[in-house]
């Protein structure tokens, strides 16, 4: 959420940026509340003064005698503070629709992200690795994964309906490995402390990482309850330290998580729902910062860097872009996607995104430091990414080391999770 007086004190600006992001918002609205709720505020502190005046004086008026002028006052003041009352409940009720509306107002862009309106105006930062090349026909991983018998969508929409994965086997085991593989390399290489948080989440965790109110129809609801599935570890894992004041000197706190994630994705379509690349459940290797705002975009870096690691040593080609200011996430002030090679499709696919909020999340969730050095308690920055969808890298790998003869290689670098086997072939 934006810093209301931020807003007023720099209108022209924020206007400027959320028209960037191709938002049309409607801020003479957020005045008018804001102008209503300062007035009301206004008139309410004036009832209160004289009602204090008001009780002085009857304190003087009973102390002299004067019991009819202190009852006639006495009812005077009643008057004044049934007033207040009122007043104190339009001023509740403003400052919701002023909180309501501000929770609709998307983050501001960094001034290094690239202006634009969508995906082609993202901008390649930068390459790792050669797009694989085959001296023979190569298959898409649900041919891969059918002939090998690990994967079975046919089965899985018998179970759940569509967009729902059935692996078997090895596939399952890649599965399993891929996800300790990542974790390990990322508390032991990179430093981040694992943990493992409820799969569903209050309403006041979303609204604190900002999917709610906006996104309401992207995520399952639990029926006649408070509760929605998560869509990802971001949101339970930001939420550990919801309303609280975090230790200068632990920042930045670091951790990841690996959970299924629930998504609804109604707006998906065409190749983005094919096989198992975009699905109502998926697991998830999640990074999460909290950051001193002066280092986060440094944090930033070092973020998606660890995230690309894992594709590294997977030899993976892949790309780094950095989001435009049409195609950013609602809540991120920077976002850099990672994209993987899939060769079915000649592309790169989205495998991360790698995102710092700045304080837009910490001042919804109120997560705050006490800095030292102003001895006054201020808002973190938040930031993460997946480190990696692990769907997604089950994908990569069966097209990228796919065989002539139909078998897929394992990366050597996680055989030895996979009971030391090299490849995957059929029975």
């Amino acid at each position: 959420m934006l810093d209301p007086k931020f807003i007023e004190k720099n209108l022209d600006l924020v206007r400027e940026k959320i028209l960037q992001r191709g938002v049309d918002f409607d801020f003479e609205k957020l005045i008018s509340i804001d102008e209503r709720r300062r007035r009301t505020i206004s008139e309410t502190q004036k009832l209160e003064h004289q009602r204090n005046q008001g009780s002085k004086k009857f304190g003087e008026l009973k102390r002299n005698g004067k019991d009819n002028e202190a009852s006639e006052l006495q009812s005077e003041l009643r008057s004044i503070t049934e007033k207040i009352k009122i007043q104190n409940g339009r001023v509740n009720e403003l400052e919701f629709e002023l909180r309501e509306i501000l929770l609709e107002i998307p983050n501001l862009s960094d001034e290094s992200v690239p202006i634009g309106s969508g995906e082609k105006d993202n901008v390649e930062i930068r390459k790792w690795g050669t797009p694989t090349e085959f001296n023979f026909e190569h298959k898409d991983h649900v041919e891969i994964g059918t002939l090998l018998g690990i994967l079975d969508l046919g089965r899985a929409s018998k179970i759940s309906g569509s967009r729902f994965s059935l692996y078997k086997g090895l596939g399952a085991r890649l599965e399993r490995a891929l996800i300790n593989f990542m974790l390990d390399i990322h508390v032991n290489e990179h430093m981040y402390q694992e943990v493992l948080p409820p799969f569903v989440a209050l309403r006041d965790c979303f609204i604190g990482t900002g999917n709610l109110p906006k996104f309401e129809d992207d995520l399952f609801k639990v029926e006649d309850s408070d509760l929605y599935l998560i869509p990802t570890a971001e949101v339970p894992v930001t939420n550990i330290h919801r309303d609280e004041i975090v230790n200068e000197k632990d920042l930045p706190i670091k951790y990841v998580a690996c959970t299924p994630c629930f998504r609804r994705e109604a707006g998906s379509y065409g190749k983005d729902v094919y096989g198992i690349m975009r699905q109502h459940q998926f697991n998830k290797v999640e990074l999460v910062k909290f950051s001193k705002p002066e280092q986060s975009y440094n944090e930033l870096e070092l973020l998606t860097n660890d995230a690309a690691w894992i594709l590294e040593l997977l030899k993976i080609p892949y790309r780094v872009i950095s989001l435009c200011t049409g195609d950013i996430g609602f809540s991120s002030a920077k976002t850099y996607d990672i994209e993987v090679w899939v060769p079915s499709e000649n592309k790169y696919r989205e495998i991360s995104s790698c995102s710092n909020f700045e304080d837009f999340q910490a001042r919804r969730a109120s997560i705050r430091y006490k800095n030292t050095k102003t001895n006054k308690t201020e808002l973190v920055h938040t930031l993460n990414g997946s480190g990696l969808a692990v769907g997604r890298t089950v994908i990569a790998i069966l097209e990228n080391y796919q065989q002539e003869d139909g078998s897929v290689l394992i990366p050597e670098i996680i055989r030895d999770y996979m009971g030391g086997l090299e490849k995957i072939t059929a029975k």
